[in-house]
């Protein structure tokens, strides 16, 4: 196999071949209408986990719900995907549940919306999945949000284990590339709208971020043990703001998404 393959096409091939050697796996359902990209909107915390407590005591679930709510609302006007959040009041939602939410509705995209606390740290972030942080700032948020892993595996057909490894190792590659694509997106968006953490795109083994199939990232909006950054996050025009800068970022990743189906076809 030339080393030219793109990794979606190795995956399209190797599915194939699982296909071609399982009875009835073949056979195509009756074609219907594809529905538009599912973009799960990951509203940190809630309920008995309040998240972080800002200076002025402000608190972070409060912030990701109503930022999540304004982002669902400019993604939807666009007509280009459909929307659901994890949460869509004060309620606690486990981690590994709200992963599950996304892997369950075979979603295109996972977004978990963050404002943490970082003592001296200001400015917008992004974070995907790494078993090794970039440093030592992203270590510590992902080893304060975690508080439950993700154990499973993918509904994969009845393959023997070899295949099964080959797999689930192209499917974790393409979701991790995917997800590199969309911080550096969403990076690219947020620039000039609002304050950046240096460094912005970072990486670190947050449990939110670790479905193997699905594309996440974990955007940390600002952080609330700083007063500048609580104070903007409070606001709902610099809400408006950030949405309407997530709203483009996420746009531009489904649109490449959209021409690399296209192109694999």
């Amino acid at each position: 196999m030339p080393f030219s393959c793109s990794r979606r096409r190795l995956l399209q091939l190797a599915f194939g071949m699982v296909a071609a050697g399982a009875p009835g796996l073949a056979e195509a359902a009756p074609r219907r209408r594809v529905p538009l990209p599912l973009v799960v909107l990951d509203p940190g915390h809630g309920g008995k986990d309040p998240g972080t407590i800002g200076v002025t005591g402000t608190h972070e679930k409060r912030i990701t719900l109503a930022a999540a709510q304004e982002l669902k609302k400019r993604l939807e006007a666009t007509g280009r995907c459909r929307v659901a959040l994890t949460r869509s009041r004060d309620t606690f939602v486990p981690l590994g549940s709200r992963v599950e939410f996304a892997r369950k509705r075979e979603a295109a995209l996972f977004v978990s919306l963050h404002a943490d606390s970082a003592p001296g740290a200001r400015g917008a972030s992004v974070y995907t999945l790494s078993d090794r942080a970039s440093d030592s700032l992203s270590a510590g948020l992902a080893q304060r949000e975690n508080r439950a892993d993700l154990h499973g595996g993918l509904r994969l057909p009845p393959v023997s284990p070899e295949v099964e490894r080959i797999l689930f190792s192209l499917v974790r590659q393409e979701t991790r590339a995917g997800s590199a694509r969309m911080a550096a997106q969403v990076v690219r968006s947020l620039g000039g709208t609002v304050p950046l953490l240096p460094n912005t795109h970072r990486q670190a083994a947050f449990a939110v971020l670790k479905a193997p199939d699905v594309p996440s990232v974990l955007v940390e909006m600002g952080f609330l043990s700083d007063r500048r950054d609580e104070a903007d996050l409070k606001r709902p025009a610099h809400r408006a703001r950030l949405a309407r800068a997530l709203a483009e970022g996420i746009h531009g990743w489904l649109v490449r998404r959209e021409a690399g189906l296209a192109s694999a076809g």
